[in-house]
């Protein structure tokens, strides 16, 4: 009722732009109609009857140019006298004007000819002069003038204001609705109880300790007498924090079904706008709607575009401040907001405003990592339940190969195997499309027309070997499972998998030395077999030297440093990278122990292919001859030409 109240008086008040509108057409108006009353009309006649006005007495000025003479008679003259003087037998209808003209702007005009005489017969009787005739007005340039400017600058203020309504997304009718709703109005998108998202908690598979953080925020919306009785409060918020593609997102659309309540969801960038002062503006907008149907939940993804730290410098945003001290009195001022509960994501946690991370706006800080080997089997039974499996699909074996894979990426594999499965042919998703779905998203699509000459297929193939052989001779290695020399369409000309038999968590010294030997096998292969190296092994050379650094700078398993901290890591739910944290000739004396740890495992490696030479040549040529061969062929091929094997492969 009292909205409706409201509504009604902001329609009785007019507005700042309807008042310059009436101002404007008032001032067009006055002016249209001053300029039709100084406006003139004309009325020809002969040069024999200007010469008879000249004579009469009853020219008062005249304007000659090359062509015209423009001659203005005296305003005492009466209408008969003029139709006398001119010898006309009735009045003619310029002369009428000319009489009923208050003003009596009424001109005539003739001719021009070659009258040498003229100008002595104009100063004969005393006749005012010029040899330029002035502009006259018309009616039609009078309206021309003024109605013309002002279809323009309408058109311009449509256009501008219309463009200015997009840009902030606005919903209304009208120039001057648009003026006045719409700018500061949240766009958060609601689902109500009967307009779920469709997803429940039983489709997020992996994130159970995420889970049942969210689960437990739910019920206490649903019932909560349980937890008032004991004392304990509604949480005001929770801050899922991971990797992108780790299903922060789909949890909340898993609260947004299982709640029962009102679900307003939108990013943090729908805040921020080109003026300042609009992102605070719908913040309390969002609020204020959010309290009128509590309980509910508040859902800002990509809080980050909003939650920066807040900076006096030149860096200063002052819109987006401006929100986020808005965001932070809505969840934790002076009024209390109860039966609102905010969730947020982010994968930049560490560059949020600390007063936003504080408990009492962000009660929760939930963690959503990538899953570990038991959760990629749960999120890969949960989205292959939904295609067509043989009875021979082992998700345990598509688990061990995606080691480090996130929600997403297991999505993604089951929707490319089963695409697959339709390609060739078959009514169900077979093992083997699994495992190509795998390779497929890891290291592209085969690439079948990328045909490698001779000599280049030889140097693959004895890289790839290296690769395999270096691994498969060392105790802390990783057991290979494929060997292939077909080109993917992510640049690779080949690859060798090698897949864990168990999830690890922490590894020793010794096996990222062996992981670091491995990475180096296919340089060595190259080195032994054919004297020098290629640009084939440029990822392995980055891949081994990043894993180096991290040995020396942060994981205290350098001889020179010890235990010694070199580097931070940052954005560690992004890229990861890492920032020294020493000083420049710290910095050199660690790259110098990088080097010196690398050119030991790549003598280690180029050691273990020349002791077991016969073994490399021979793998070598089987592979140049089917292409690909799996780990059992590989190791069959291994154990006949290899002596000594470690007992613990």
């Amino acid at each position: 009722m009292n909205e409706q109240k409201n509504n009604l008086q902001s329609r009785k008040r007019p507005s700042w732009i309807v008042v310059l509108l009436v101002l404007f057409l008032l001032t067009f108006a006055l002016n249209f109609v001053q300029s039709i009353r100084n406006s003139t009309s004309q009325l020809q006649i002969s040069y024999d009857q200007f010469l008879d006005l000249v004579e009469a007495e009853a020219v008062e000025m005249v304007y000659m140019d090359d062509t015209q003479i423009q001659i203005s008679l005296k305003k005492e003259l009466g209408i008969d006298e003029v139709a006398k003087i001119l010898g006309a037998e009735e009045v003619p209808e310029g002369i009428q004007d000319f009489q009923n003209s208050p003003q009596k702007n009424v001109t005539f005009y003739t001719g021009r000819i070659d009258d040498p005489d003229i100008v002595s017969v104009l100063r004969d009787h005393d006749i005012t002069f010029a040899q330029e005739i002035p502009e006259q007005t018309s009616i039609f340039s009078a309206i021309a003038s003024w109605i013309i400017p002002f279809i323009l600058m309408y058109l311009v203020y449509f256009l501008f204001i219309r463009m200015i309504m997009n840009r902030m997304g606005s919903d209304t009718n009208g120039i001057l609705g648009g003026m006045t709703g719409g700018i500061g109005k949240s766009k958060a998108k609601v689902y109500s109880v009967e307009k779920s998202t469709g997803i429940t908690f039983k489709d997020v598979a992996g994130q159970d300790e995420a889970k049942e953080s969210l689960e437990e925020m739910v019920d206490y919306l649903k019932n909560p007498e349980k937890y008032r009785k004991i004392g304990a409060k509604q949480p005001k918020g929770a801050l899922l924090v991971g990797s992108p593609g780790t299903g922060k997102t789909l949890l909340a659309k898993a609260v947004a079904g299982e709640a029962g309540v009102p679900f307003y969801h939108l990013t943090g960038s729908e805040f921020v706008e080109m003026f300042v002062g609009v992102g605070a503006s719908r913040v309390r907008d969002l609020f204020q709607t959010a309290k009128k149907n509590t309980p509910c939940i508040i859902f800002i993804d990509e809080l980050d575009a909003i939650g920066k730290k807040r900076d006096t410098g030149l860096g200063s945003n002052d819109e987006r401040e401006q929100t986020l001290n808005q965001l932070l009195a809505e969840m934790d001022g002076f009024e209390a907001n109860g039966g609102i509960i905010v969730l947020a994501a982010t994968n930049r946690p560490e560059v949020l405003d600390q007063a936003l991370l504080r408990p009492g706006r962000f009660d929760r800080r939930i963690v959503v990592d990538k899953p570990d080997l038991m959760g990629r089997e749960s999120i890969l039974k949960v989205h292959g339940a939904k295609v067509s499996l043989s009875s021979d699909v082992d998700f345990h074996e598509i688990a061990l190969a995606t080691s480090g894979a996130s929600g997403a990426d297991l999505a993604n594999i089951v929707n490319e195997a089963a695409l697959l499965a339709v390609r060739m042919g078959r009514q169900f998703v077979i093992q083997a499309d699994l495992m190509e779905a795998v390779e497929t998203v890891f290291a592209g699509k085969e690439k079948k027309d990328r045909i490698l000459n001779p000599k280049e297929r030889r140097i693959v193939a004895y890289h790839e070997v290296g690769h395999a052989l270096v691994s498969a001779l060392q105790k802390n290695a990783q057991p290979v499972q494929k060997i292939t020399i077909v080109p993917r369409t992510m640049g690779a000309l080949g690859y060798t998998m090698s897949v864990p038999e168990e999830e690890r968590y922490l590894l020793t010294n010794d096996e990222l030395t062996a992981q670091l030997t491995s990475l180096l096998g296919g340089k060595a292969a190259e080195i032994v077999q054919f004297g020098t190296s290629t640009t084939g092994a440029a990822n392995d050379i980055e891949r081994a030297t990043e894993l180096a650094r991290k040995m020396v700078t942060q994981y205290g398993m350098s001889r020179r440093f010890g235990s010694m901290g070199l580097a931070s890591t940052q954005n560690q739910y992004l890229d990861g990278r890492n920032v020294p944290t020493c000083s420049d000739q710290t910095g050199a004396e660690a790259d110098e122990e990088i080097r010196k740890l690398i050119e030991e495992c790549q003598n280690r490696a180029i050691q273990l292919l020349n002791e077991n030479r016969s073994a490399l040549d021979n793998i070598a040529a089987r592979l140049l001859e089917k292409e690909t061969i799996s780990g059992e062929e590989f190791m069959e091929l291994m154990v006949c030409h290899t002596d000594d094997i470690p007992s613990e492969i």
